[in-house]
């Protein structure tokens, strides 16, 4: 049973699929379990548990009764962020960069925040805040 998991509602589906599909599997282990570029649903999987899944935001609106409302708002400060522990923050930066992340913060020591953490910043296709961090 699936307890708790990421369910990141998103505005470019198919660029968001391509992006996940290439970079889970060496970040987290993760294997695609069902969907396509096409939509409106994918779910990755780690050990039969699932890691993320994607949804199509204009799918879900229709379900919650919110499309006549504004898809975006002034920018304002992130409210979620995506969080893969790997092995290496370095080298998994540059996959997800690769792969067509946006860098936010390039991979750094963060002895404030924990001793041995290292943690890079990205943006997924959709504007997405990805941590990649190690410790």
């Amino acid at each position: 049973m699936d307890a708790l998991h990421p369910r990141l509602l998103v505005t470019h589906f198919a660029e968001c699929f391509t992006f996940y599909a290439a970079v889970l599997p060496d970040l987290i282990g993760a294997n695609l379990i069902k969907g396509t570029p096409e939509g409106p649903y994918a779910n990755w999987d780690v050990d039969n548990q699932a890691a993320l899944i994607l949804f199509d935001r204009t799918a879900m609106a229709k379900v919650a009764g919110t499309t006549t409302l504004p898809t975006q708002s002034t920018p304002t400060q992130d409210t979620v962020m995506f969080v893969c522990r790997v092995k290496d923050v370095d080298t998994a930066h540059t996959l997800c960069l690769q792969n067509g992340a946006t860098p936010v913060t390039a991979p750094t020591n963060r002895p404030d925040w924990s001793p041995n953490l290292r943690t890079a910043h990205l943006r997924d296709p959709a504007g997405t805040l990805i941590e990649l961090q190690s410790y």
